[in-house]
């Protein structure tokens, strides 16, 4: 089956916040899924989304 390659690509998005703080007691790190556009945006996203596990607005970087 061959696969679909187009100018968007799947990107995950991860609280930097819950992950670089390792003594803080959250069950878990924030992430939200999105696309981007390859030929525009060849860097990495850096998005402000709301985590549920710091209950404020932080800056969500894009994994692979």
């Amino acid at each position: 089956m061959a696969s679909k390659k187009g100018v968007r690509l799947i990107i995950t998005l991860e609280c930097t916040e819950c992950r670089s703080n390792s003594d803080k007691r959250s069950p878990g790190v924030s992430r939200y899924t999105t696309t981007k556009n390859r030929r525009n945006t060849t860097g990495r996203l850096e998005l402000k989304k709301f985590c549920s596990y710091c209950n404020r607005h932080t800056v969500h970087k894009e994994i692979k």
